[in-house]
Parts: structure tokens; C-alpha cells; sequence
């Protein structure tokens, strides 16, 4: 089956804010709207993934958050002591919060014309899905949520590992493909594990696509300071799925287990051996429950 795919496009969504996206698929295809994580642009939303899903009835959006890929750059600048803060529960103030690149995903399908679609976000991205069902549930027709959680701090940590690689800063393009190899030993999925060789591949398109150190403390930022979603997930009636790796020590699974638990009705998909990543082995399970959710909102 060929695919559709529409070359890298631009969209104003705010005075501030243009974002690059991406299309699969053609437009009679349920829409689905796909939001990536810390520092990730969207390519790592691989085609082959993206390509089951038009195969399974959509049409796919992909696009790089502000301050990430080919996205704008924002402003203000984050220190690693106001991270440090924030992190300890202080009160610090963001360049700007989860809302704000909610209402980017808004803008993206205002800018396509589209009324609603369904909605997959993962890690951060998984947290503004739910921030967007939360905020305008009509626009959202399901959401499926992986490896995420509800913003309640007691729930969903990373593990101490991780912290040195979250708060360094990797010099240069050689710097940043030897933190992400160190960064991916520490997070990848340990039962679907993949080869040093595609990691330093992947790494190098990441960097040559456009990374930003400060981009990322911003994103890290708005992370740090939002708010526990559970209350408000208790009143939706979306459609949801919610997927986690028994494995993930970015997100630990307890703050899946809080999302899925919160939303009434929300399925939630527990993977032996999966970490924080999206391995090529499981896309057939990740297309099959995305489309197993939109499903339920017929």
C-alpha cells in the first residue's frame, strides 16, 4: 500500500508560535493528531508507524512542538536552579505551561480546518493530550495516552539515573549523539531493545533537524510546573487508552496507572518489557489500540 505523505509544512498558530508539520494519508481519513515528547521533534513518530495508522483509517498530523525541530524558538530563560526549584515544589514562574502548547495542538487543527480529531501524545506529549480533552473536550474525539501521567507528583517519578543526563548540557553534534546513546541505555525498552548503530542514526537526524538546549529546559520547565490533572480527568467521557511500559524509568508506571484510573471508562495496556520509547516492535500493538479507541467514539 502506498502511502501519501505531504512534505514539511508550516502553520501560524499563534502570534508567537509557527509550527512545522507533517501529514500521512489524504484527508477523508479520520483525523489524528500525534504530539511527541521532551526535546522530541516529530519524526520520532517514525513513518513505518505512521504508516499503519492511515492503513487503519486516518489521517495522520505529526508536527515539532515550539522550541523543538524546525518549530519556533521561544523565549525566557531557564537556569538549572529554577529547575532545581521546581523540581523541589517551589514556586517559579515558566516561560510558558502544558496550556500553552495545548492550545498549539488547537491551532494546528484550526489551521487544517478541522473541527476535532483524535488525539495521541507521548511522555509530554501524552500530558498535553490530556490537557487539551480536558480543556475542549469537543475537539478531542479519543485520547490515547502512552507512557504519561497526570501531573501528581507522587506518582509517575523518574528514576535518580536519569537526572544527570536531564540537566547536562551535550556540546556539538558528537556531544548530543553520545548523551542520547547514554540517555537511551538508561530508558530504552529492555525486552525490544534496539542496536547502538540505529540509535546514533537517529540521534544525528534529531540534531541535524534543529535541536535547542534551551528549548528543552523551557519545555522541562512547564513539566515541572502543571498542575495534577487527575480531578479534572475524572469528569471526562472521551474515549481513552492509556499505554505503559512495566519497564519505563522516565515515567515510572505508577503515574500510567493514575491516568488510566482517573479517566472513567480509559483501557489501560501494560507492556512486559517496554521502557520509554516507541520500539518498531510494538507498533503494530500501539496502531491497533489507537484504532481500537477511536472506535469507541463512533
Amino acid at each position: 500500500m502506498s502511502v501519501a505523505v505531504s512534505e514539511e509544512l508550516f502553520a501560524p498558530v499563534g502570534r508567537e508560535v509557527e509550527l512545522c508539520y507533517q501529514t500521512f494519508g489524504t484527508p477523508d481519513g479520520e483525523p489524528l493528531l500525534l504530539v511527541m515528547g521532551l526535546g522530541g521533534p516529530m519524526t520520532w513518530w517514525e513513518s513505518e508507524l505512521c504508516e499503519l495508522l492511515v492503513e487503519r483509517g486516518f489521517h495522520v498530523i505529526r508536527f515539532d512542538n515550539r522550541d523543538c525541530g524546525r518549530s519556533s524558538r521561544m523565549v525566557g530563560r531557564v537556569t538549572r536552579t529554577t529547575l532545581a526549584r521546581a523540581f523541589a515544589g517551589r514556586r517559579v514562574r515558566a516561560p510558558y505551561a502544558l496550556t500553552d502548547m495545548a492550545d498549539d495542538g488547537f491551532g494546528l487543527l484550526d489551521h487544517l480546518g478541522l473541527e476535532s480529531a483524535h488525539v495521541c501524545g507521548v511522555s509530554m506529549g501524552g500530558m498535553i493530550a490530556q490537557t487539551m480533552a480536558i480543556a475542549r473536550p469537543g475537539r478531542v474525539r479519543s485520547l490515547t495516552s502512552i507512557m504519561s501521567t497526570t501531573g501528581k507528583r507522587t506518582v509517575g517519578w523518574q528514576h535518580p539515573s536519569l537526572l544527570p543526563n536531564l540537566l547536562g548540557h551535550a556540546a556539538g553534534r558528537e556531544g548530543y549523539i553520545e548523551a542520547s546513546l547514554r540517555t537511551w541505555k538508561i530508558i530504552g525498552s529492555p525486552a525490544y531493545p534496539v542496536t547502538e548503530e540505529r540509535i546514533r542514526a537517529d540521534a544525528a537526524a534529531t540534531y541535524d533537524r534543529g535541536v535547542s538546549a534551551s528549548g528543552t529546559m523551557r519545555q522541562m520547565m512547564a513539566i515541572l510546573t502543571q498542575p495534577n490533572r487527575a480531578p479534572r480527568l475524572r469528569a471526562l467521557t472521551t474515549p481513552a487508552l492509556v499505554v505503559h511500559g512495566l519497564a519505563d524509568r522516565m515515567v515510572h508506571v505508577s503515574g500510567g496507572r493514575a491516568t488510566a484510573a482517573a479517566i472513567p471508562g480509559a483501557e489501560l495496556l501494560l507492556i512486559d518489557g517496554m521502557g520509554h520509547d516507541l520500539p518498531p516492535a510494538l507498533h503494530e500493538t500501539f496502531a491497533d489500540g489507537i484504532r481500537r479507541t477511536a472506535d469507541r467514539a463512533r
